[in-house]
């Protein structure tokens, strides 16, 4: 209650005592994010005592500059929808959280997801038709080929499985690598690019030669659909805007990059979480193999219990802006939890519940308003798929392979995930 009061009571006017007064209003002022989890997939606990306490707060980050946490839905979707908060990283107090972030964004070719509209607007515009729902079902039929190819190779392994390795990750890139033209033959070479310029445990310099490497590829598989154009995202966008001068090379292999490393592991990680969680639940489980039309409601539940991409929505306002009760000062870093925001009491009841049957389920997983993801319809196709194959039965009794306690998660400080998942059938 002391915490509330202190969070809510009046403000002063100036700007130093305003500065001073944000800061020392919070309860967790002091303490750095991101927060750690308590333990395998449960969220900070201090996401909850936040949402009872003091909805919008800030917290430090690694280099002890302030950022402003908003743990509610309305507030997260009222800031994602707010013109007045940029997503452009390189504009001054855009709130990074690893040291060199800034640095490795400087001079880079932006894409859509790092630009305001209408810059926004127009470069996602080039690639959305590829990315709704009506083509996501398109890609269905295929989608659920290539489930059934690798559940088929899993039965034709040895057991123990890791579903991460033979399933999960390689379902996630197959369909992206198919989009977008890309031999699959290429998938260690890629993988471990991507693995080498994301893991916390690379050096710098193996981090940058991993990106250049990767930056290379994407400008000669762009350059070689000039030449040779196919069925593919690729040689689409080439036709339609490159020839007219609306999108550059650079820019275009700037944006195939960002399709090829970005998402892939959350969908892989959905996927071996959603798998843990229904087994964790049988009833429910059970439930959804009797009826499959609860297949995209499940999914949903999936995506909010465990929100696998939980530190990309970040903001900076351009100008003061009022969210809720306190001013957001121009230059000041914005994060909207969307972790938090999905356990939110006022609209998800016993938010801490697996529920397939949940709704309604606002669930903002994928983010909200302008910048939501754009590969969001396609990501839902491709979970359900993988449910309705991994419990159909061809992988008879599919089981954990070694106690829940034993499973391994990722760094509590990290999205939520598991470092490997061991799976064994009958």
């Amino acid at each position: 209650m002391l915490a509330r009061k202190i969070c809510q009571r009046s403000r002063p006017t100036t700007f130093s005592s305003l500065r001073a007064m944000a800061t020392s209003d919070s309860p967790v002022a002091d303490r750095e994010f991101p927060f750690a989890r308590p333990r395998t997939h449960e969220p900070p606990a201090e996401y909850a005592m936040l949402r009872q306490q003091c909805p919008v707060a800030q917290a430090k980050l690694f280099d002890g500059s302030p950022i402003w946490l908003l743990t509610k839905l309305k507030d997260c979707q009222q800031v994602l929808v707010d013109n007045r908060f940029s997503k452009v990283r390189t504009h001054p107090g855009f709130p990074e959280l690893v040291p060199g972030a800034k640095a490795a964004v400087e001079g880079r070719e932006p894409t859509f997801v790092d630009q305001d509209p209408p810059q926004h607007t127009k470069f996602r515009g080039f690639i959305e038709p590829y990315f709704t729902a009506q083509y996501g079902e398109k890609m269905r039929p295929g989608i659920r080929q290539k489930v059934d190819e690798l559940i088929d190779d899993m039965k034709k392994g040895s057991k123990p499985a890791n579903l991460q390795e033979a399933f999960s990750l390689p379902l996630a890139f197959k369909v992206i690598y198919e989009l977008l033209g890309i031999p699959f033959s290429d998938y260690d070479f890629l993988s471990n690019n991507i693995a080498m310029r994301t893991s916390g445990s690379s050096t710098a310099r193996d981090a940058a030669a991993a990106q250049q490497e990767l930056t290379d590829y994407m400008e000669r598989l762009v350059d070689s659909r000039v030449k040779d154009p196919r069925e593919d995202v690729i040689s689409w966008v080439i036709r339609d805007n490159l020839k007219k001068g609306e999108i550059s090379r650079d820019q275009l292999a700037a944006h195939a990059f960002l399709l090829v490393v970005a998402g892939n592991a959350t969908v892989a990680s959905m996927i071996n979480l959603g798998v843990m969680t229904l087994l964790d639940n049988p009833d429910q489980l059970e439930a959804l193999k009797s009826d499959p039309s609860l297949l995209n409601s499940a999914v949903h539940e999936i995506c909010r219990y465990h929100t696998a991409s939980s530190y990309a929505l970040r903001r900076v306002a351009l100008e003061d802006v009022q969210v809720r009760d306190k001013t957001v000062k121009r230059g000041e870093g914005v994060i909207a939890l969307n972790q938090s925001a999905n356990r939110d009491e006022e609209h998800f009841p016993d938010p801490d519940r697996f529920d397939i049957r949940r709704s309604p389920n606002p669930e903002i997983a994928f983010g909200y308003g302008t910048h939501e993801c754009i590969a969001m319809p396609l990501s839902f196709v491709e979970l359900e798929e993988a449910f309705r194959g991994l419990f159909d039965g061809r992988l008879n009794n599919l089981r954990l392979a070694v106690p829940a306690s034993q499973l391994q998660f990722s760094e509590p400080r990290q999205d939520v995930g598991l470092v490997e998942m061991p799976v064994t059938w009958d």
